[in-house]
């Protein structure tokens, strides 16, 4: 195994980078029980839609971070042996996230689903064909086991990778390969279902069979995003620097981009054939999103989130450039959560930006920096992994 300077594989002690995450966390705090008193005192309603979309926002970076491990450990990839720990650690904020969610499902929800309402159920003979699924025991029961699944996956590899940085024992490299196959069984089911719960249910009359890869697809860029950004702020720190080399980033920025064109594709393809099908449950949905100033948002989705973005990573340059890989990774997470905002607030009505809105978001996104911090204390790199020479040696050709 090679041997990496200290700088190289931990955040060192004293570095400025180490108060980051505790300043986060306490802003953070402090935040959430401002959003949570000032929502819950005056507007509850649109207090639960926007803590949803910042929750929802969060979860999908963890959920992506979580994706990427296992899709790279099942493939046995060596490239990404180097970045995979920092995935790692950004999966390890699914537990925390998800108990900050917990409020929102014992109380919020009833402000943000319709079907939780008995009398509308009386009233509407659909919800009552669906009420067998769409019924909060049901519902909080599946919920639970979401937030279970996500949180035992992510919790088990990093386990087992950081237990591989003390003993060096290749064969927890196999062990991890094993299990990662129906890892990705259980992610694809839950992301799919949880999806169509907290999101789609918003509207209990509409469905899309590909709505779960739609969540999918922007999850997972706004991982890969994120890792970036992150990898980024370690190198200005002069940290990863001999690790973490422009070829990786270059790789990553390659990812980014096919996920950008397979989001348009799935939006795309929803689109299409809720248009051309034109019944009137699926249809309005889109209405929804099409009137009361929600048309710019739909426009400035479709050119921001695929648009810009594909022109402007056709270039390799981008890719191995750090002020511009910098840029579309902050503007893809800017999009993306745009994009969640436009899912969930059309049921709460037209496009109405709320300073609940960035309360909710800076007090969860604090939180989550502060579970983050904490969980990069140890080792930043998989040191003894079998595979660290090949990607430290990595080119792309």
């Amino acid at each position: 195994m090679p041997t990496l300077p200290p700088q190289e594989v931990s955040i060192p002690p004293g570095h400025g980078l180490e108060s980051v995450p505790k300043i986060a966390a306490a802003v953070g705090i402090v935040l959430l029980i401002a959003s949570f008193g000032l929502g819950l005192s005056f507007d509850g309603k649109q207090f639960w839609h926007s803590y949803l979309v910042a929750c929802l926002f969060f979860f999908s970076i963890g959920l992506g971070a979580l994706f990427f491990v296992l899709a790279n450990i099942a493939s046995r990839a060596g490239w990404s042996v180097a970045v995979r720990r920092l995935a790692e650690h950004i999966s390890i904020t699914l537990p925390v996230v998800g108990i900050l969610f917990v409020p929102l499902l014992i109380w919020g929800a009833h402000d943000l689903y319709h079907w939780t309402h008995s009398e509308a159920v009386a009233e509407d003979p659909l919800l009552q064909h669906k009420s067998p699924y769409l019924n909060l025991p049901f519902f909080y029961i599946r919920s639970a086991l979401y937030l279970i699944c996500w949180a035992l996956i992510a919790w088990w590899f990093r386990r087992q990778s950081l237990h591989q940085d003390e003993v060096g024992d290749p064969g927890i490299t196999r062990k991890l390969q094993t299990f990662s196959a129906p890892a990705l069984i259980v992610f694809g089911v839950t992301v799919t279902f949880a999806s169509f719960d907290w999101i789609m249910s918003l509207d209990p009359h509409w469905y899309s069979t590909i709505f779960g890869v739609y969540f999918f697809a922007g999850s997972f860029l706004s991982g890969l995003a994120f890792m970036v950004l992150i990898f980024l702020r370690l190198h200005s720190g002069g940290l990863l620097t001999q690790v973490v080399t422009y070829e990786h980033f270059h790789d990553l920025g390659k990812l980014i981009f096919a996920f950008v064109v397979f989001w348009a594709y799935i939006g795309f393809s929803q689109f299409m054939l809720i248009w051309y099908a034109s019944i009137p449950e699926e249809t309005l949905w889109y209405a929804h999103r099409w009137e009361h100033g929600w048309k710019p948002v739909s426009i400035f989705l479709a050119a921001g989130h695929f648009g810009l973005p594909f022109f402007f990573l056709l270039s390799s340059d981008v890719k191995r450039r750090r002020t511009t890989l910098m840029l579309v990774c902050a503007w893809l997470l800017l999009v993306h959560y745009l994009d969640l905002y436009w899912l969930v607030m059309p049921s709460h009505g037209g496009f109405h930006p709320h300073y609940l809105d960035l309360l909710c978001f800076l007090g969860v996104g604090g939180v989550f920096l502060g579970v983050l911090g904490w969980a990069m204390r140890p080792n930043l790199v998989a040191v003894r992994d079998p595979r660290l020479p090949e990607s430290l040696s990595y080119e792309n050709v």
